[in-house]
């Protein structure tokens, strides 16, 4: 590996320190070198604070006149909640900058590099940096489509089942990869589950322990009768709750709810199919400027989600069980037709957490 693909490493490698704690903003990482040195290292740590150059330029002092700027991402040149990069990089003397992923909001996208051309700098755009674009992606995609990044999760046993033909599901999987999930939710702005699942699991959806963020725990349920009595109600105080609905919930339940201290978001009425109301409630989530959702289920939950192509990315998690019987099975839905139009994860990564099989990929 050449020096400057170690140093855009590192700078991947430190962006990734800001999961969780800088969205919507995208996680960017900085390292300056000069003379084969490196003499500052930053990443955007959390959401309003300094960004990565800056935190890079900071540590380096002087030593940054004439140094490379390894970034992930190209550096903004507008005003935000904090000056422009490009700003602080032309006056640092800043020499060079390699740019792993140029920036996809439009009020950056191209005008950052464009605003160091112009000032002397020599830029160098890696467009086709895997590890930074995969990155990147939430943010990029919360930028260009208006909806959050989406992950379905689910834990199954081997022969395919989500619970017992009774309904019980508790426990699938083991302690470490029940571990990963919290770690997973403690990074997300929303939990979803089905109405089904909110009634025959009774879940809190909490994180445990807290994490970088407290997520929204958002219940489809159409006709808002999500029980008044339920831990998701009762804790509603402790974390934020929303129930999806639809258009024509009634309103004495939709009240209940309000009163109980839940958000009742109800879907417009065109939106009448599941798939409709998903993508109705993706759009409203993006306008919340929520970036990452974990969908945990149910089967028609996460059915509906893939009829609807709105799955990025899947962690599964399968346990060395046997039950048999009738159970449900992780997505329904209408399904495809032909096994050659299966959605075929990319990147698959396939681990064993103590007895479970864990398998996550990307599907986008």
């Amino acid at each position: 590996m050449s020096s400057e693909s170690q140093h855009l490493e590192r700078a991947i490698e430190l962006a990734r320190r800001g999961e969780g704690h800088v969205e919507p903003n995208p996680m960017v990482g900085c390292v300056l070198v000069r003379d084969g040195a490196v003499v500052g290292e930053g990443w955007h740590q959390r959401f309003g604070g300094p960004h990565a150059e800056i935190e890079a330029l900071s540590m380096a002092g002087d030593a940054a006149r004439g140094s490379t700027a390894f970034v992930t991402l190209e550096p903004c040149a507008h005003v935000g909640k904090t000056p422009p990069c490009t700003g602080a990089l032309i006056a640092a003397g800043v020499a060079r900058v390699v740019v792993a992923s140029r920036d996809p909001n439009p009020l950056v996208d191209g005008r950052g590099i464009a605003a160091l051309q112009a000032a002397g700098i020599k830029v160098d755009v890696l467009d086709n940096c895997l590890e930074a674009n995969a990155l990147l992606a939430p943010f990029a995609k919360l930028m260009t489509t208006g909806r959050p990044w989406v992950i379905a999760k689910w834990a199954m046993t081997l022969d395919g089942k989500l619970a017992t033909h009774t309904g019980d599901s508790q426990w699938i999987s083991g302690e470490g990869s029940r571990a990963i999930v919290h770690q997973l939710r403690g990074r997300m702005d929303a939990i979803v589950v089905g109405r089904g699942t909110a009634e025959q699991d009774d879940p809190l959806l909490t994180v445990r322990p807290a994490g970088a963020r407290t997520p929204t725990r958002i219940v489809l349920d159409s006709q808002a009768v999500l029980a008044l009595d339920s831990q998701l109600v009762r804790t509603s105080s402790d974390a934020p709750v929303l129930v999806a609905a639809a258009a024509n919930a009634p309103e004495v339940r939709c009240h209940a709810l309000r009163e109980a201290g839940v958000e009742v978001w109800q879907a417009p009425p065109a939106a009448v199919s599941a798939s409709d109301r998903w993508l109705a409630l993706l759009d409203e989530l993006g306008r919340r400027r929520m970036t990452n959702i974990l969908v945990e289920g149910g089967a028609k939950v996460l059915g509906a989600l893939l009829d609807a192509g709105a799955i990025d990315e899947v962690h599964a998690f399968i346990a060395p069980k046997l039950i048999g019987g009738p159970g449900p099975g992780p997505i329904a839905g209408m399904g495809l037709a032909l096994m050659a139009n299966a959605q075929v994860l990319r990147n698959a990564v396939i681990s064993q957490q103590g007895p479970d099989v864990y398998v996550r990929g990307r599907l986008t």
